[in-house]
């Protein structure tokens, strides 16, 4: 199942902020990013391109406002975009927060190449470091959303020293807790009619069947993914924009079996090792349960966590008042 197919279900646009237009670009002639890659001398709303893989390929990323505190957004997936933490813009600048959107390597505005081994967790947290250099952060905020969660979690066990705080918003530890509890959720929102078509469906590996797509956009992404209503235009862009071969590779062809390469990740006997100050953002209705989000803080020395009573997956849309009051008063903390 592709989840680019929900952006079917809304024809909404949401108008965006031109500000980002008009954002300075960051200082020239940075030691740690080739000039070659990035024009001098002239402003470019904040968008620097930085070397990965040693030097091979480029990645996007966009600074927008500025601040003492400083927060690099690692977007889910695996292999969607920026795009859909566009709401991001709307509330972290104009608190005096600087902020950095980055296209993960095969993603957006990065360069996309055809070479499959570049797609696992290792490599991908190789490349958060290259971009942590390019970019010249240090005692840092990393966001991770969602996949991106997995990611700053891997990223937080090998390179803590550079962190000044962490954000795991939408993702548990582990994989047996994720498929634990969309296994509950397909017993809640579905009919035992609809559950039954469902699990013979997935049964066959039959994940092109109109009806089993029919079911995922009716009867699940509505009330899991994001309950917005219609669907923020971000949120249908980084979905038309995802890059479905990275994603099979990694996820698999359904949201409810794990059949690639991060099927077997687990960190919940490692998240005592994180002591840097940490934030877990959860919601009630997301496909990551609640009380594993509550869990995962408690489990790390300097952790809390906050639940978004009215949110799905991507709470930062359809619970935004709530789930930016917590990231805000955290941001504003470390």
């Amino acid at each position: 199942m592709n989840r680019r197919q929900f952006l079917q279900t809304s024809t909404a646009l949401a108008t965006l902020s031109t500000s980002a237009l008009f954002a300075e670009s960051p200082p020239l002639g940075s030691p740690n990013t080739p000039a070659s890659i990035n024009p001098t001398g002239i402003r470019i709303a904040g968008i620097q391109m930085i070397p990965v893989v040693d030097g091979k390929y480029k990645v996007w990323t966009k600074r927008m406002g500025r601040g003492k505190t400083k927060v690099l957004l690692l977007h889910g997936g695996p292999a969607f975009t920026h795009n859909y933490l566009e709401a991001m813009e709307s509330f972290l600048p104009d608190a005096g927060i600087e902020m950095y959107y980055y296209d993960q390597l095969g993603c957006g505005n990065s360069d996309i190449p055809e070479d499959t081994s570049l797609w696992t967790l290792d490599r991908y947290c190789t490349e958060v470091e290259e971009v942590r250099r390019g970019l010249g952060l240090d005692h840092f905020v990393l966001y991770g959303q969602s996949w991106g969660g997995i990611l700053a979690i891997e990223y937080a066990l090998k390179y803590q020293k550079y962190l000044s705080g962490l954000v795991i918003s939408n993702m548990t530890a582990g994989m047996k807790s994720y498929l634990r509890r969309t296994a509950e959720l397909k017993q809640i929102l579905l009919t035992p009619e609809k559950l039954a078509k469902l699990d013979e469906m997935e049964a066959k590996k039959d994940y092109d069947n109109p009806a089993y797509n029919q079911i995922m956009l009716e009867d699940l992404y509505p009330k899991m993914l994001c309950r917005a209503v219609p669907l923020p235009e971000p949120v249908t862009r980084a979905i038309r924009y995802q890059n479905e071969k990275i994603y099979i590779q990694m996820q698999g062809r359904s949201e409810f079996e794990v059949t690639g390469n991060l099927k077997d990740w687990e960190r919940w006997d490692r998240l005592h090792e994180i002591n840097v100050r940490t934030l877990t953002i959860g919601a009630t209705y997301d496909e990551m349960d609640p009380a594993d989000m509550r869990k995962m803080a408690t489990m790390m020395p300097n952790a809390i966590s906050h639940i978004c009573p009215n949110g799905s997956h991507l709470s930062m849309w359809d619970d935004q008042a709530d789930y930016f009051h917590a990231l805000l008063s955290f941001l504003k903390s470390v």
